[in-house]
């Protein structure tokens, strides 16, 4: 996968604009709130996602336009490709001359892996968020599986009202055995595509992350569930009907799951420092990323916003100069990691425009 050109008009603060980066390393840099991260979602949307940043769509127009467009060209391993997308009262997209039903039809055309600041939580907060990565890298890998992971959340609502009600209107006391059964399967379900994911994740984390520490630290990823050995969630939930009546909860199940990361042995959110916790999700982004390469054939762009900060010189120098054979974009500040880096390409943006490098 490779982005060739893009084009944007009417998007952030971003002058109309031409960019064409390089296939290797690509380094886009310059001051705070110069444009920098803008430039980088907008690639990231031609992948049929939103915005990392969790923007609505009306927050990526730029003030006092109508509309924002966005044209990418990229090849893929079958052909060069055209993406257009607009973004107005609502995303319309077309790819090839083609016009699609909504800008969820670039899903797997554009394949690309983003980090962003706000991606450190999945190291620093508490179990969601890494249930979440979880669960969406599985569904960006088997699109079909997210219905899994949706019927999971609808049934997990339904039952948590159902605890409710029941204390109000006995009768309803016989629609749990129902309940939990769907509810039971649906969850080992959701548990198992976690896992065999997790078990292609693991060994690509890991190569990623001895690089960035020169071989002197050992990451660590380990499924940890509310399910004891052979214990399956059916039983889980009759064992626990009882406290879940109590609370009006459900107490234990995959929604209570966690993904442990460690450091060399030891719990990466507790006691990892700033820049082994940031390494440590940069891993999981590569990982992501060659687990996906594995299962589509394509080389996802690989995306990367402020990630320099807070890494010393050996992780800078190995982000900038050994991840080969893929485009990565990467956005900062500091003028001395740019000057890290050896090939590539360096783009300079000043006020939302493109300008020479000096």
């Amino acid at each position: 996968m490779k982005l060739s050109e893009l084009r944007a008009k009417g998007f952030r603060n971003l002058a109309e604009t031409v960019y064409e980066p390089g296939e290797g390393v690509n380094v886009i840099f310059g001051e705070n709130a110069q444009g920098k991260t803008n430039l980088l979602e907008a690639i990231w949307l031609m992948s049929g996602l939103k915005s990392f940043r969790g923007a609505k769509d009306q927050e990526l127009i730029a003030f006092g336009a109508l509309f924002a467009k966005l044209k990418a060209t990229y090849e893929n391993a079958v052909r060069e490709n055209r993406a257009e997308l607009t973004i107005a009262d609502k995303k319309t997209a077309v790819l090839n001359g083609v016009k699609l039903g909504s800008a969820a039809g670039f899903l797997g055309k554009f394949s690309a892996v983003v980090f962003a600041p706000s991606f450190l939580s999945i190291v620093k907060s508490g179990p969601e968020e890494r249930r979440r990565f979880l669960d969406a890298s599985v569904c960006q890998l088997r699109p079909a599986a997210a219905a899994s992971v949706t019927e999971f959340s609808r049934l997990l609502k339904q039952r948590g009202a159902l605890l409710k009600d029941v204390q109000i209107e006995s009768s309803l006391y016989d629609m749990l055995d129902v309940l939990d059964e769907r509810l039971a399967t649906v969850g080992d379900k959701v548990v198992e595509q976690r896992k065999e994911y997790l078990t292609r994740l693991t060994p690509e984390v890991s190569e990623i992350y001895r690089g960035l520490s020169g071989g002197r630290e050992e990451i660590t990823l380990r499924y940890v569930g509310t399910c004891d050995g052979e214990e399956n969630f059916a039983s889980l939930l009759k064992k626990n009907r009882r406290e879940d009546l109590l609370s009006k909860t459900t107490t234990g199940g995959p929604h209570r799951d966690d993904l442990e990361i460690l450091i060399n042995g030891v719990s990466a959110r507790a006691f990892g420092s700033q820049g082994q916790q940031r390494s440590a999700a940069l891993a999981l982004k590569f990982g992501e990323s060659a687990v996906l390469q594995a299962e589509t054939g394509e080389t996802p762009v690989i995306l990367l916003d402020d990630v320099m900060s807070e890494l010393d010189a050996y992780r800078q120098d190995f982000i900038l100069n050994h991840i080969k054979d893929r485009q990565v974009f990467i956005t900062c500040c500091d003028p001395e990691a740019v000057g890290r880096l050896s090939g590539g390409t360096r783009t300079k943006i000043e006020e939302g425009r493109i300008v020479p490098c000096t």
